[in-house]
């Protein structure tokens, strides 16, 4: 089976990389030419744009931005349904909105093709060891045709429901990740201004009821300081807007992720956008005038 891959950026490079090592045939295509020559030099070949990725391919996945991008590279010019084969599956693993994927779908389907969305979660340290958590929308009987493939790149790969379900689940996860992250950051400032270290509560909550792999993960990165984006705060404000928008759609309201949507607006807007979304501890930092960091005075 011939897998195409329109899309090698942070989460699709690694993902790609990952199905040459298992095997797969693979096709790939970005505007991003370095990364292009980067994966090729591993086996993959070059499709000239999104269109000639699918008409050289069974398995179309991409792995885009947004919405808009999704649609561009699928529904546009020289894109993926102009080439896709009969019976032809695109596989989205874009994070988007569950409406869009609903969209997408019908013009697939129109063309005697098939869809399932699946989005990712863990980043690029588990984009790299395979380990992601996938949540896929859409037909049972086409999820188990791509399951195997899914699997070379995801630790977890749960079918979750009709298409747009795996986009409604991961709104779900990006809206408890950012609300963890905002109370870690809060909470580490507490600790630090009333003269405990963070290192030490981190330590001593860790195995209880507040810890989690949110807090394994991010912790670390905001005592040191690191903010190299793993997951930017632009991408993050990208999904909290999309599950906002989702929200008021099913009428599900949402307090609290308006709240930290509101910082990660504020951080971006302060130049803080490409960084990890762990930097939300800089706008608690802020308010605080102090920093979690262990080198601080």
């Amino acid at each position: 089976m011939k897998i195409g891959m329109v899309g090698l950026g942070i989460m699709g490079k690694p993902m790609s990389k990952n199905l040459l090592k298992a095997g797969y045939d693979l096709v790939i295509y970005d505007i991003n030419q370095e990364a292009v020559q980067e994966v090729a030099k591993l086996g993959a070949l070059v499709g000239a744009n999104s269109k000639d990725v699918a008409q050289k391919s069974d398995v179309i996945i991409t792995m885009l931005p947004n919405s808009p991008h999704v649609k561009a590279a699928v529904l546009g010019e020289n894109g993926v349904l102009e080439g896709m084969r009969p019976d032809a599956i695109l596989v989205d693993m874009s994070s988007i909105a569950p409406l869009a994927s609903i969209e997408i779908c019908k013009s697939v389907e129109s063309k005697g093709c098939f869809m399932l969305d699946a989005p990712v979660s863990g980043g690029e340290p588990k984009a790299i060891e395979g380990t992601l958590s996938i949540m896929v929308g859409g037909r049972p009987d086409i999820f188990e045709k791509v399951k195997d493939i899914l699997s070379v790149m995801g630790k977890s790969v749960v079918l979750c429901g009709d298409i747009g379900a795996g986009n409604t689940t991961k709104l779900a996860n990006q809206v408890i990740v950012a609300l963890n992250i905002a109370a870690l950051s809060e909470a580490l400032l507490l600790g630090k201004k009333a003269g405990v270290d963070p290192n030490v509560i981190f330590e001593a909550i860790r195995s209880g009821l507040a810890g989690s792999t949110v807090m394994e993960a991010k912790t670390p990165l905001m005592i040191d300081g690191n903010f190299k984006p793993g997951f930017r705060i632009e991408l993050h404000i990208k999904d909290l807007a999309n599950a906002l928008e989702t929200g008021h759609e099913v009428g599900a309201h949402m307090p609290l992720t308006s709240q930290v949507m509101e910082m990660m607006q504020w951080l971006k807007s302060n130049g803080k956008g490409s960084e990890d979304h762990s930097a939300v501890v800089r706008y608690y930092e802020e308010l605080a005038n102090e920093t979690v960091r262990s080198d601080n005075p």
